[in-house]
């Protein structure tokens, strides 16, 4: 069963619309292994148009609902995807970006997303000459041929240039009890098992998709939260008796930030593993996630491109703080100097990582993307970081995000941890930004809670306290709201661009 909002519909009732979507989009002319586009919030269509083109074995191309109509044709071009499922109140936003040969789809938006996303009446409705997705899936005869898998197609977020798409080669049969068996370590979904798994991360985004999508494979019950809200997850984890969910840090910090009295309203004591990842999490965080939720929290750690090679237990994370976990059952990791030679314990170089269980992967029509990602091997996304003498994992930072001021390296992730333990603070980030004298310094924006009063000079004091002068950044901003992807992620990029502008270093 799948819940969102006051809506329900069963696995059976599901299954019948998949089969039917199968047929329509063979009808449509979709070609063998051809993609198909979608861009839809968390809702029923989403797993209907998921789950019946990879079980035609075509890939799915999630689009980020936030992207604008030259971003679509990109994405839509690049990837060659001739059909597009879209939700009615997003195709304004894109409509001039859809090519005359893509044939488009249009999801009536239903009134919990409208609610949540303050949609007028008028927009969630499917305009007048388009094709409705509903009645049209229900026109179809249902598929009888068995079903194939295949893995979506993410698009990367660009962060340093134009999105590529992440394409999987197909899964060869020993690769698919493999890839099972480690979603249920890193995920701890198991078939047969009587879970009831929220989702509120955007499946757009590749670690909520496969999450999601695993979810749906092993029969669980999913409930859908529209948009991340704290409380009202606690609300959603007592009222469904939610068993699993995926999370990223940010959603801690909010909960954390919640007063003692809200937080002891609901009963949580459903919950069994709570699985985050996407971004790196401060132990201090961690800890009080855990005193609160008990040792229900597990932290994974990959990417779109090597699959989840490094996961961690709560017991774990109490014993090895700031780590992100060691190699399971399939993953890889090695660390490797700027020479190319290995990194012994505890030495800082870039990350290179895979998990086996998952097939290689291709930039979509990008090989030479592809070339440069890999060594030995493995794959890097440009991560840094170093493995202890026990084989944990540890980061420092994104290898484009170190800051390098009058020759030493500074990772801006470990003072982002110290600051988002001040009081006052909601989020942060920190960067570097052009320095006459030393090339980079140091430079923090800061998102404070309602009410809160903080000043620049606050900020360093408290940062002195608990890290080395050179780490404390000279220049301090505040903002209300700092940019940021649905995924939670802070977009630094954006903050960083104005000051790089007509400098040498991109900034990106």
């Amino acid at each position: 069963m799948i819940i969102s909002g006051g809506r329900r519909i069963g696995h059976d009732d599901i299954q019948v619309r998949i089969r039917r979507a199968m047929s329509g989009f063979r009808a449509l002319g979709l070609a063998e292994a051809a993609p198909v586009a979608m861009m839809l919030r968390n809702d029923f269509a989403l797993f209907e148009v998921v789950a019946a083109s990879a079980a035609l074995g075509n890939p799915v191309v999630p689009i980020n609902w936030h992207l604008k109509a030259e971003e679509v044709r990109y994405i839509l071009a690049d990837s060659g995807a001739k059909i597009l499922v879209c939700h009615a109140d997003l195709l304004p936003q894109i409509r001039d970006g859809v090519p005359a040969d893509v044939r488009l789809l249009v999801v009536e938006t239903p009134p919990e997303l409208a609610a949540t996303f303050a949609v007028s009446p008028v927009m969630t409705e499917v305009p007048a000459g388009l094709t409705d997705w509903d009645r049209w899936r229900d026109g179809q005869t249902e598929a009888q041929e068995p079903p194939r898998r295949a893995a979506a197609m993410i698009y990367t977020s660009g962060t340093t240039g134009m999105p590529k798409g992440v394409r999987r080669m197909p899964m060869q049969p020993d690769q698919a009890a493999a890839s099972e068996r480690v979603g249920a370590i890193a995920y701890g979904i198991k078939p047969r098992d009587n879970q009831v798994v929220l989702i509120n991360g955007p499946m757009y985004h590749s670690a909520p998709h496969s999450y999601g999508m695993m979810a749906f494979r092993n029969g669980c019950t999913i409930v859908l939260q529209a948009r991340f809200d704290a409380e009202e997850l606690l609300a959603l984890i007592e009222r469904h008796r939610v068993t699993h969910i995926h999370m990223v840090p940010t959603m801690f910090v909010r909960l954390l930030r919640l007063p003692e009295t809200v937080r002891q309203r609901y009963d949580l004591s459903s919950l069994r593993f709570v699985v985050h990842g996407a971004a790196p999490c401060a132990p201090e965080i961690k800890r009080a996630m855990i005193e609160w939720w008990g040792p229900v929290i597990n932290e994974y750690f990959g990417s779109t491109e090597t699959g989840i090679p490094v996961w961690h237990s709560a017991e774990e994370a109490l014993t090895k703080p700031g780590t992100v976990g060691r190699a399971i059952e399939g993953g890889i990791v090695k660390i490797f100097r700027e020479d190319g030679g290995l990194c012994g314990a505890n030495e800082v170089g870039e990350i290179y990582m895979r998990q086996m269980a998952v097939p290689d992967f291709d930039y979509h029509g990008k090989p030479q993307a592809r070339a440069e990602a890999g060594r030995d091997g493995l794959v890097s996304v440009g991560d840094v970081g170093y493995l202890d003498e026990d084989g944990y994992l540890f980061l420092c930072d994104r290898k484009r995000d170190m800051v390098i001021s009058g020759g030493v390296n500074i990772y801006p992730a470990e003072i982002e941890n110290a600051l988002i333990g001040m009081p006052g603070v909601r989020d942060c980030a920190v960067f570097g930004i052009p320095d006459a004298e030393f090339g980079e310094r140091l430079c923090a924006f800061v998102e404070p809670e309602s009410g809160a009063e903080l000043s620049a000079d606050a900020v360093r004091s408290f940062l002195r306290e608990r890290l080395a002068n050179f780490k404390v950044p000279k220049d301090v901003e505040f903002r209300d709201e700092l940019p940021r992807e649905a995924t939670g992620k802070i977009f630094k990029r954006k903050l960083r661009e104005p000051y790089w502008a007509g400098h040498a270093r991109a900034g990106a």
